[in-house]
């Protein structure tokens, strides 16, 4: 998708830049300039990528700390150091100075876009059109605080971030007496209308997500039961970029083995169970045919269509940019997050948070039954994929173990997709089955991280209030019972009833407090 932003009229615009046109010749000279800070990872594939589309290569390094300089040197880059604060609009101006020799400067941000492969399509509209400027845009990198602040405000990024920008020799005299700094897109626009210059922006989002998700081995698990109207389409909407698809078939009953059958797509792997093992077991078996496959980032996506395959880049990003280790998505934070979702449906999933919040120690979490997940390698090798629950609650304990061995679990706000289906979730059942699962799997968090891996004493006020706050109750209704049938008892009673209460009541919610420290203390150790 391009968007040609030609400013100024036609006749202003010929009158201005005639000289401009006045070569119609493609240019052959192309620089690229690079500028970066602490890239080592990356800066020497993406100069020696560079070197091969374009004539010279400088690397703009902002005082990094690492090897990035290096790096870039052994690629064969010319380098040059910036020491202290220069201003923003260094890499350009030094960039201009360096390429005097040059008839197309382009300017490529690696720490947005790693991808050297789209720089042809940044330079043609520049060697064929006769554009002046040409701004790549690339969709934007997640920050889930800034991301869902963006969806709840229902605004988006005007152009996403700059990866790319080129312009022409011709630019060279007006750009270098000004003071336009690259990585903003309105101020570019507003130098390419105060200057009535002819501009293209591309929006290289679909580009930019499939060059770098091509980069790691992404799978896809999706555990199906009955699910012979939906799977099809579900299995269809599946983005290009993931390597491999592991369909789970636990035992259907209608046409599901058929339709599995019957799909073309090469990335398919299938398994069949022979008889009914849960919904739990289905996502574990998928996740050990993703780790045998060597897979990176194995993602979950239920059989009835209901996630949107098109969000799944938010759900990859925190751990590409290892932010986190484990990512889900969030239906319940807003009332335009989960239309379509029934009244009973939003208790019972509110339910279902709280209780899962005390059991995980995750306590910024919410909407723990949403399937729509990706999970990194690290993750599914650090628990016990074994051990998981089988039933629905799989997700639940996936979470308690998560959080027992430190992995770094986040939100990301993903709005609800429903059609004509219909869950096949009874919650009432449901809470009364899975809820002692999460007692059994917050004792077990608690022996494994505050007792053996580690050792916290909120152990002993969680101990203490167990035992407290339920005989403080029991206490408190058997006086009251007393009180009732006119029964007589001393009146000590009553406040010692009420203290033993308020001592359970206090020594529960400083167990949580602790708990909640715990895990951002270990949130902050690793943004260092």
């Amino acid at each position: 998708m391009s968007n040609e932003l030609k400013l100024g009229s036609s006749s202003q615009y010929m009158t201005q830049n005639e000289n401009l046109r006045a070569k119609d010749t493609v240019p052959q000279n192309v620089t690229v300039i690079l500028p970066v800070y602490n890239e080592e990872v990356s800066v020497g594939s993406v100069v020696l990528q560079a070197k091969e589309l374009a004539d010279k290569v400088i690397v703009i390094d902002d005082a990094s700390s690492d090897n990035t300089i290096e790096v870039a040197e052994l690629a064969g880059a010319e380098v040059i150091h910036k020491v202290g604060h220069r201003g923003p609009d260094f890499p350009l101006t030094m960039g201009i100075q360096h390429a005097l020799d040059s008839d197309v400067l382009l300017f490529m941000d690696i720490s947005i876009c790693h991808d050297s492969k789209l720089i042809p399509e940044m330079l043609e509209p520049i060697q064929k059109d006769g554009f002046d400027m040409v701004i790549g845009t690339c969709f934007v990198q997640s920050n889930r605080l800034q991301e869902n602040v963006s969806f709840l405000n229902e605004t988006q990024t005007e152009n996403g971030p700059i990866g790319f920008f080129a312009f022409s020799k011709q630019c060279f005299e007006i750009l270098s007496s000004s003071d336009i700094y690259i990585s903003s897109a309105s101020a570019i626009i507003s130098f390419a209308e105060n200057n009535n210059l002819k501009a293209k922006h591309l929006d290289l989002k679909e580009e930019h997500t499939f060059s770098l998700f091509k980069k790691y081995h992404i799978g896809v698990v999706v555990p199906a039961y009955n699910e012979e109207a939906l799977l099809g389409k579900t299995i269809m909407g599946i983005p290009e970029y993931v390597s491999r698809i592991y369909i789970v078939d636990d035992c259907s009953s209608d046409r599901t083995p058929e339709v599995i059958k019957s799909l073309k797509d090469s990335r398919i792997v299938s398994l069949r169970h022979e008889v009914n093992m849960g919904a739990g077991k289905s996502v574990v078996d998928g996740y050990k045919m993703a780790l045998k496959g060597k897979m990176d980032i194995v993602v979950v996506m239920d059989g009835d269509n209901q996630m949107d395959p098109s969000q799944m880049p938010r759900l990859l990003m925190p751990i590409i940019e290892d932010k986190a280790d484990y990512t889900k998505g969030n239906r319940l934070i807003t009332r335009k997050a989960r239309e379509g979702m029934s009244t009973w449906r939003f208790i019972g999933n509110s339910l279902l948070s709280l209780l899962t919040k005390i059991g995980s120690g995750y306590w910024d979490l919410m909407d723990p039954q949403n399937g729509y997940a990706a999970a990194s390698r690290k993750a599914l090798e650090t628990i016990d994929l074994d051990s998981v629950y089988t039933y629905y609650g799989y997700l639940n304990d996936i979470l308690i173990k998560l959080n027992a061995y430190g992995m770094r679990v986040t939100d990301v706000v993903i709005p609800a997709r429903y059609g004509n289906e219909k869950s096949s979730i009874n919650y009432r059942k449901y809470i009364l089955k899975v809820a002692p699962m999460l007692f059994k799997g917050f004792l077990w968090r608690l022996k494994t991280k505050y007792i053996l891996l580690s050792f916290h004493p909120l152990v002993f006020f969680y101990t203490a209030s167990m035992i407290l706050l339920p005989c403080g109750l029991l206490f408190d209704f058997w006086i009251l019972l007393q009180k009732l049938i006119h029964n007589s008892v001393s009146p000590n009673y009553p406040l010692l009833g009420v203290f033993v209460t308020l001592m359970g009541m206090q020594l529960l919610l400083f167990a949580m407090f602790f708990d909640m420290q715990s895990d951002i203390s270990k949130k902050l150790d690793r943004s260092f």
